[in-house]
């Protein structure tokens, strides 16, 4: 059973909880040397992932989007500004794909992105409306719900398990939906679920914890990791945060390309859509 490896290609300057604390200044950028880092690990180790692109990076580093498609990544949508679906209306959501699409199509012609993931996990009841206007562009999969509420994204009650929600509650699967959603894994026990599915949750939580639950929800069903290039670079820029948001964002940072490894040496991975493809989802 193979599992999905999927890499959200984000600047260090891009989540959420740094973009309100950036200085007044440049942001210089560093995905190039983070990303290209984290190609040769996956070359090293023979395993191919889903990107999911950001436009305004595919924008300002097109021989970088270049370079993922030529190694055989499955290219991806992010959107284009790492905007929130609760912050966009549908047509400015239209708006973004169309752009979007154009970009890929310049930047590496005959390119065929059918998987979205929303900026923050940002697939909720506030933003269902966003799978309908996927299914107009011809996505055939999403990968943005979270199946655990935190204090900033998610949903209680989705299934854990790849299905078509229903864009009026996405917590309800629709067989007549058009696209397929691979949700973000979580480990459920007795009512107890714990994300174990990538960024920080695989640097805040103890390690030996972390492998256990994989394993045990690989013995069921195939489960999603994701990493950001900069969680995985030594040289990220670490700005002053509040004391939370400093450990969530930048906690344990020297150690997540070693787990990375890790989960690359015990697990089979493949990009997305080979994964939903083997289930028979797409």
């Amino acid at each position: 059973m193979r599992n999905a490896l999927t890499i959200d290609l984000e600047d260090w300057y891009h989540p959420e909880l740094v973009r309100s604390h950036l200085p007044k200044t440049e942001h210089a950028a560093q995905i190039e040397q983070s990303t290209q880092q984290l190609l040769q690990v996956l070359s090293r180790h023979d395993t191919k992932a889903t990107f999911f692109l950001l436009g305004e990076v595919a924008r300002r580093h097109p021989r970088l989007i270049e370079a993922i498609a030529a190694a055989g990544h499955e290219l991806g949508c992010h959107g284009m500004h790492h905007v929130p679906l609760w912050s966009m209306t549908p047509d400015e959501f239209r708006a973004d794909l169309h752009q979007f699409s154009t970009l890929i199509r310049e930047t590496v012609p005959g390119a065929e992105v059918v998987g979205f993931r929303a900026p923050t996990f940002s697939l909720d009841n506030r933003s269902g409306w966003a799978l309908a206007v996927l299914g107009e562009f011809g996505y055939h999969y999403d990968s943005s719900i979270f199946p655990l509420r935190n204090l900033v994204y998610g949903v209680n009650g989705t299934p854990l398990t790849p299905y078509r929600p229903s864009p009026q509650d996405v917590r309800v699967a629709d067989e007549r939906a058009a696209v397929i959603e691979f949700p973000m894994s979580v480990w459920s026990w007795a009512g107890i679920k714990l994300p174990v599915c990538g960024g920080a949750y695989l640097r805040l939580l103890p390690w030996w914890l972390i492998q256990t639950c994989l394993h045990r929800i690989g013995q069921e069903r195939s489960f999603v990791i994701y990493v950001h290039p900069w969680e995985t670079y030594p040289l990220t820029r670490r700005l002053r945060l509040p004391i939370a948001s400093r450990l969530v964002t930048y906690h344990n940072l020297d150690a997540m390309m070693s787990r990375l490894e890790s989960l690359l040496e015990q697990f089979s991975f493949a990009p997305m859509r080979a994964v939903l493809e083997e289930m028979g989802g797409v």
